[in-house]
């Protein structure tokens, strides 16, 4: 069977490239979501709740993204339409979610139009990034698929870098970083104008540059019907799910742990920086006819602490980046994977004992290493276990091993954050970070079941 063959450095670069302008869209959305939803007037322990939207709109919109774009063949390519039309959405939606408070409009009215926007922006975000992932398993072999999540795993970092220091960098040139109660700061208002505008400059340039196989070239490094079974399936995806290698069952699993404990992450270390690190006022607060402890979200040392959570997130990515370009140098991927994970989850437990914002960066130095893994050997390892004409859709299922545990640690997360709470006094949000590091450390030993052929 012929090989697809070895690649540039270059074409490799720009079949992920548009990923970069992407990922400033969801480095946006994870670093301030919890500060827009805080600042609209929401509870601590209701914020996962708001968490639940992204990995519910993924695990709806990939797996569909990945079927129908298994079946499309157009002068557009395969997979670079879904892309693009989800891109110029996500870039109409990134100019309305931080306006949720500036419209005039009642808290809750306020709290569901950015609970729409968001939704909206989770669906346009995650039908730009699914077929990024597709792009690599369709058109790099197998030897250089390592070096080419690689490159998407930096390119992703470098997205995040540019998307998390927005707001501090906004501020620090003099743009308002505090606003009335309700309403989000000019800071994080710009910041998406910004992001909005590179994700669609970085898809056009994508959409030009990338070649994809036209119908009989793939066939010929891409057999759909070598042993008779694929014709069977007909991308029926529970005849897939039935099918899939055991790899995608075991690398499932460790991805359920990993995903988790970075739900927690974006959800929590908002609250935990501004109470720890920047000593931001509290307020009562009556919620349900019981009196509550929350920090003051009109406080500057609140907001102050907003755009240094985006500085942490930023410090990870540059973790990540680094650690991307180690990785490669391993051969063997268990060992590395597991490595990564242990000290991403000794990040997550030593922010409980930082209580200075500049030791903070050693924690998310720390964690950055988790995140280079997660981003870059779950794919490797599955791609490459994968075989025939079901690629996209399988990777839009696997796509629920990320998704599944954000939905199931979003949905526990108030309830949890409840038993570490003690009645008239503030929600000890650190502690969720803790188990943060602790799900890690599972992730971590969950990798040695994985078979690799």
């Amino acid at each position: 069977m012929p090989t697809i063959p070895n690649q540039s450095f270059w074409k490799l670069f720009n079949l992920s490239f548009g990923f970069f302008g992407v990922q400033i869209a969801y480095a946006l959305q994870s670093a301030n979501i919890s500060r827009i939803f805080a600042t609209l007037g929401a509870d601590p322990h209701s914020l996962s709740y708001f968490w639940i939207l992204p990995p519910l709109m993924g695990i709806v919109v990939q797996p569909i993204i990945g079927s129908l774009s298994d079946r499309t063949w157009n002068r557009f390519g395969r997979r670079v339409p879904y892309l693009f039309v989800g891109a110029l959405v996500a870039v109409l939606v990134m100019c309305l979610l931080p306006n949720a408070g500036s419209f005039g409009m009642a808290v809750s009215t306020a709290m569901i139009f950015g609970v729409i926007s968001l939704m909206l922006l989770d669906t346009s975000i995650n039908m730009a990034m699914q077929p990024f992932k597709m792009l690599v398993g369709d058109n790099v072999n197998e030897e250089q698929k390592g070096l080419a999540y690689s490159i998407q795993s930096f390119l992703c970092n470098a997205g995040s870098l540019a998307g998390y220091v927005f707001p501090f960098l906004f501020a620090a040139i003099g743009i308002s970083n505090v606003a009335p109660a309700g309403v989000i700061p000019d800071s994080v208002i710009y910041s998406f104008y910004v992001g909005a505008a590179i994700l669609i400059l970085c898809v056009i340039y994508t959409t030009l540059k990338v070649r994809e196989y036209p119908p009989q070239e793939y066939e010929l490094y891409h057999p759909t019907s070598r042993d008779g079974e694929e014709k069977k399936e007909s991308g029926n995806m529970f005849v897939l799910l039935k099918n899939a290698p055991s790899q995608f069952w075991t690398v499932g699993l460790v991805q359920f742990f990993c995903w988790a404990a970075f739900m927690y992450m974006w959800t929590y270390t908002n609250g935990t920086v501004a109470h720890q690190a920047f000593d931001a006022p509290t307020l009562e607060k009556v919620v349900d006819g019981v009196t509550a402890v929350v920090l003051n979200t009109e406080s500057q040392q609140y907001q102050d602490a907003g755009d240094w959570v985006g500085i942490l997130f930023a410090v990870q990515a540059v973790g990540s980046v680094i650690w991307a370009v180690v990785i490669p140098f391993f051969k063997n991927r268990k060992f590395i994977y597991a490595l990564s994970l242990v000290l991403g989850g000794v990040g997550f437990i030593s922010i409980n004992f930082m209580h200075d914002k500049y030791l903070l960066f050693i924690s998310y130095l720390l964690i950055g290493c988790a995140w280079a893994a997660m981003l870059a050997l779950p794919f490797t390892i599955l791609t490459n276990a994968l075989k025939g004409g079901h690629i996209g859709t399988y990777l839009g299922l696997f796509n629920g091993t990320i998704c599944i545990p954000q939905i199931v640690a979003a949905s526990l997360g108030g309830t949890i954050l409840s038993l570490f709470t003690t009645q008239g006094q503030l929600p000890p949000e650190v502690n969720m970070l803790v188990l943060a590091g602790v799900l890690l450390f599972c992730g971590a030993a969950a990798v040695f079941v994985i078979k690799e052929k």
